[in-house]
Protein backbone atom coordinates (compact mmCIF):
# COMPACT_ATOMS: atom_id res chain seq x y z
CA UNK A 1 0.00 0.00 0.00
CA UNK A 2 1.56 2.99 -0.85
CA UNK A 3 1.26 6.37 1.05
CA UNK A 4 -1.50 8.33 1.12
CA UNK A 5 -0.58 12.15 0.80
CA UNK A 6 -3.92 13.40 0.99
CA UNK A 7 -4.80 11.28 4.07
CA UNK A 8 -1.56 12.41 5.43
CA UNK A 9 -2.34 16.32 4.94
CA UNK A 10 -6.22 15.92 5.86
CA UNK A 11 -4.44 14.47 9.59
CA UNK A 12 -1.86 17.29 9.66
CA UNK A 13 -5.01 19.96 8.96
CA UNK A 14 -6.24 19.15 12.57
CA UNK A 15 -3.36 18.12 14.58
CA UNK A 16 -0.66 21.18 13.48
CA UNK A 17 -2.66 24.44 15.30
CA UNK A 18 -3.36 22.14 18.69
CA UNK A 19 -0.23 21.52 18.88
CA UNK A 20 1.80 24.33 17.57
CA UNK A 21 -0.45 26.22 20.17
CA UNK A 22 0.09 23.45 23.46
CA UNK A 23 3.32 23.74 22.56
CA UNK A 24 4.31 27.62 22.10
CA UNK A 25 2.09 29.08 25.02
CA UNK A 26 3.37 26.37 26.88
CA UNK A 27 6.46 28.17 27.10
CA UNK A 28 4.98 32.05 26.68
CA UNK A 29 3.29 31.20 30.07
CA UNK A 30 6.36 30.67 31.87
CA UNK A 31 7.92 33.67 30.75
CA UNK A 32 5.50 35.12 31.31
CA UNK A 33 4.93 34.27 35.08
CA UNK A 34 8.65 34.62 35.23
CA UNK A 35 8.31 38.35 34.49
CA UNK A 36 5.97 39.09 36.71
CA UNK A 37 7.87 37.12 39.86
CA UNK A 38 11.05 39.45 39.28
CA UNK A 39 12.97 37.39 36.15
CA UNK A 40 12.88 39.48 33.22
CA UNK A 41 15.18 37.32 31.22
CA UNK A 42 12.65 35.96 29.09
CA UNK A 43 10.67 39.57 28.83
CA UNK A 44 14.70 40.62 27.37
CA UNK A 45 14.75 38.20 25.08
CA UNK A 46 11.26 39.41 23.45
CA UNK A 47 10.08 35.88 24.72
CA UNK A 48 7.14 37.04 27.07
CA UNK A 49 4.75 36.69 23.96
CA UNK A 50 1.87 34.68 22.94
CA UNK A 51 3.22 34.81 18.97
CA UNK A 52 4.08 31.59 18.17
CA UNK A 53 6.34 32.59 15.97
CA UNK A 54 8.62 33.67 18.78
CA UNK A 55 8.60 29.95 20.64
CA UNK A 56 9.01 27.80 17.56
CA UNK A 57 11.75 25.53 17.63
CA UNK A 58 12.91 24.37 13.58
CA UNK A 59 13.63 20.68 15.02
CA UNK A 60 11.21 20.30 18.21
CA UNK A 61 8.14 22.04 16.53
CA UNK A 62 8.36 21.34 12.86
CA UNK A 63 10.67 18.60 11.83
CA UNK A 64 10.21 15.93 15.00
CA UNK A 65 6.11 16.32 15.05
CA UNK A 66 6.47 15.80 10.67
CA UNK A 67 8.64 12.62 11.37
CA UNK A 68 6.46 10.97 13.76
CA UNK A 69 3.15 11.82 12.25
CA UNK A 70 5.23 10.26 8.68
CA UNK A 71 6.50 7.22 10.79
CA UNK A 72 3.09 6.49 12.57
CA UNK A 73 0.84 6.53 9.19
CA UNK A 74 -0.20 10.07 10.92
CA UNK A 75 -1.19 8.01 14.64
CA UNK A 76 1.34 9.88 16.46
CA UNK A 77 2.87 13.76 16.84
CA UNK A 78 5.19 14.60 19.63
CA UNK A 79 6.91 18.47 19.80
CA UNK A 80 8.22 21.08 21.80
CA UNK A 81 9.14 24.49 21.43
CA UNK A 82 12.36 26.70 22.28
CA UNK A 83 12.89 26.65 26.05
CA UNK A 84 12.06 30.25 27.47
CA UNK A 85 15.47 31.24 29.74
CA UNK A 86 14.34 31.24 33.30
CA UNK A 87 16.89 32.66 36.00
CA UNK A 88 15.48 31.25 39.04
CA UNK A 89 17.87 33.09 41.35
CA UNK A 90 16.04 36.89 39.87
CA UNK A 91 12.96 35.24 41.68
CA UNK A 92 11.51 37.20 44.89
CA UNK A 93 10.85 34.07 46.47
CA UNK A 94 13.17 31.44 44.67
CA UNK A 95 11.57 27.91 46.17
CA UNK A 96 7.88 29.52 45.99
CA UNK A 97 8.35 31.28 42.33
CA UNK A 98 10.14 28.27 40.79
CA UNK A 99 6.25 26.42 41.54
CA UNK A 100 4.55 29.16 39.94
CA UNK A 101 6.72 29.52 37.00
CA UNK A 102 7.32 25.59 36.00
CA UNK A 103 3.45 24.80 36.98
CA UNK A 104 2.38 28.14 34.48
CA UNK A 105 3.55 25.91 31.82
CA UNK A 106 1.19 23.01 32.67
CA UNK A 107 -1.79 25.19 33.87
CA UNK A 108 -2.01 26.60 30.16
CA UNK A 109 -2.13 23.79 28.34
CA UNK A 110 -5.01 22.73 30.94
CA UNK A 111 -6.74 26.52 30.68
CA UNK A 112 -6.56 26.30 26.93
CA UNK A 113 -8.54 22.33 26.96
CA UNK A 114 -11.02 23.95 29.20
CA UNK A 115 -11.41 26.36 26.65
CA UNK A 116 -11.62 24.22 23.67
CA UNK A 117 -14.17 21.72 25.80
CA UNK A 118 -16.32 24.91 26.09
CA UNK A 119 -16.24 25.84 22.71
CA UNK A 120 -17.54 22.80 21.46
CA UNK A 121 -20.93 23.94 22.32
CA UNK A 122 -20.68 27.17 20.14
CA UNK A 123 -19.01 25.17 16.89
CA UNK A 124 -22.40 23.90 15.66
CA UNK A 125 -23.01 27.01 14.63
CA UNK A 126 -20.67 27.29 12.24
CA UNK A 127 -21.48 26.58 8.53
CA UNK A 128 -21.76 23.01 7.39
CA UNK A 129 -18.71 22.65 5.54
CA UNK A 130 -16.36 24.10 8.39
CA UNK A 131 -18.05 22.20 11.17
CA UNK A 132 -15.96 18.59 10.74
CA UNK A 133 -12.87 20.29 10.44
CA UNK A 134 -13.96 23.00 13.96
CA UNK A 135 -14.80 20.07 15.81
CA UNK A 136 -11.66 17.74 15.57
CA UNK A 137 -9.26 20.54 15.80
CA UNK A 138 -11.29 21.29 19.45
CA UNK A 139 -11.26 17.85 20.14
CA UNK A 140 -7.53 17.03 19.39
CA UNK A 141 -6.83 20.75 21.06
CA UNK A 142 -7.84 19.01 24.16
CA UNK A 143 -6.38 16.20 24.15
CA UNK A 144 -2.95 17.71 23.08
CA UNK A 145 -3.18 20.02 26.05
CA UNK A 146 -4.06 17.65 28.35
CA UNK A 147 -1.63 14.68 27.47
CA UNK A 148 1.30 17.73 27.12
CA UNK A 149 0.05 18.97 30.76
CA UNK A 150 0.11 16.10 32.44
CA UNK A 151 3.26 14.82 30.58
CA UNK A 152 5.29 17.98 31.60
CA UNK A 153 4.14 17.27 35.38
CA UNK A 154 6.08 13.98 35.49
CA UNK A 155 8.74 14.81 38.21
CA UNK A 156 11.75 14.58 36.44
CA UNK A 157 13.75 17.38 35.52
CA UNK A 158 13.86 19.43 33.09
CA UNK A 159 10.41 18.79 32.99
CA UNK A 160 8.13 21.48 35.00
CA UNK A 161 7.13 18.62 37.30
CA UNK A 162 10.63 18.03 38.07
CA UNK A 163 11.20 21.82 38.60
CA UNK A 164 8.13 21.96 41.48
CA UNK A 165 9.76 18.46 43.04
CA UNK A 166 12.97 20.22 43.30
CA UNK A 167 11.15 22.89 44.92
CA UNK A 168 9.20 20.86 47.65
CA UNK A 169 11.72 18.28 48.15
CA UNK A 170 13.66 18.79 51.03
CA UNK A 171 17.40 19.18 50.62
CA UNK A 172 19.39 15.85 49.82
CA UNK A 173 16.84 14.74 48.10
CA UNK A 174 16.03 17.60 45.93
CA UNK A 175 20.01 18.18 44.93
CA UNK A 176 20.07 14.31 44.05
CA UNK A 177 16.69 15.07 41.72
CA UNK A 178 18.07 17.96 40.21
CA UNK A 179 21.40 15.94 39.36
CA UNK A 180 19.24 14.56 37.25
CA UNK A 181 18.54 17.14 35.08
CA UNK A 182 21.16 16.71 31.99
CA UNK A 183 20.04 12.79 32.02
CA UNK A 184 16.33 13.57 32.10
CA UNK A 185 15.57 13.92 28.08
CA UNK A 186 17.43 10.89 27.55
CA UNK A 187 15.69 9.17 30.44
CA UNK A 188 12.29 10.92 29.25
CA UNK A 189 13.64 9.40 25.35
CA UNK A 190 13.98 5.99 26.60
CA UNK A 191 10.86 5.79 28.46
CA UNK A 192 9.28 7.50 25.15
CA UNK A 193 10.64 4.92 22.53
CA UNK A 194 13.05 2.81 23.73
CA UNK A 195 10.86 0.49 25.96
CA UNK A 196 8.23 0.07 23.77
CA UNK A 197 10.70 -1.23 21.21
CA UNK A 198 12.38 -3.53 23.42
CA UNK A 199 8.74 -4.54 24.63
CA UNK A 200 8.03 -5.51 20.72
CA UNK A 201 10.97 -7.35 20.25
CA UNK A 202 10.28 -9.60 23.50
CA UNK A 203 6.77 -10.24 22.20
CA UNK A 204 5.72 -8.25 25.07
CA UNK A 205 3.43 -4.71 25.85
CA UNK A 206 5.59 -2.51 28.17
CA UNK A 207 3.15 0.19 28.20
CA UNK A 208 4.85 2.45 30.97
CA UNK A 209 3.58 5.57 28.81
CA UNK A 210 0.66 4.75 29.17
CA UNK A 211 0.32 4.03 33.01
CA UNK A 212 2.79 7.37 33.44
CA UNK A 213 0.50 9.72 30.66
CA UNK A 214 -2.36 7.88 29.50
CA UNK A 215 -4.04 6.92 32.19
CA UNK A 216 -4.04 10.59 34.33
CA UNK A 217 -4.45 12.12 30.82
CA UNK A 218 -7.74 10.55 30.71
CA UNK A 219 -8.82 11.02 33.72
CA UNK A 220 -8.18 15.00 33.36
CA UNK A 221 -10.23 14.64 30.22
CA UNK A 222 -13.18 12.85 32.01
CA UNK A 223 -13.13 16.14 34.87
CA UNK A 224 -13.08 18.31 32.22
CA UNK A 225 -15.59 16.76 29.81
CA UNK A 226 -17.98 16.68 32.64
CA UNK A 227 -16.94 20.09 34.31
CA UNK A 228 -17.90 21.65 30.49
CA UNK A 229 -20.84 19.93 30.34
CA UNK A 230 -20.44 17.54 27.39
CA UNK A 231 -20.99 14.72 29.45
Amino acid sequence: MGFDIQKFLAEVSVWAAPILLAVTLHEAAHGWVASKLGDNTAKDMGRVTFNPLKHIDLFGTIILPTMLLLASGGKYMFGFAKPVPVNFHNLNRPRIDMILVAGAGPGINFVIAIIAALSLHIAHFLPQSYLSFAVLNLTNAMWVNIVFGVFNLMPLPPLDGGRIAVAVLPKPFSNWLSSLERSGFLIIIAVLFLLPWVGEKLGTQINVLWWLIGVPAKFVLDVIVVLTGLK
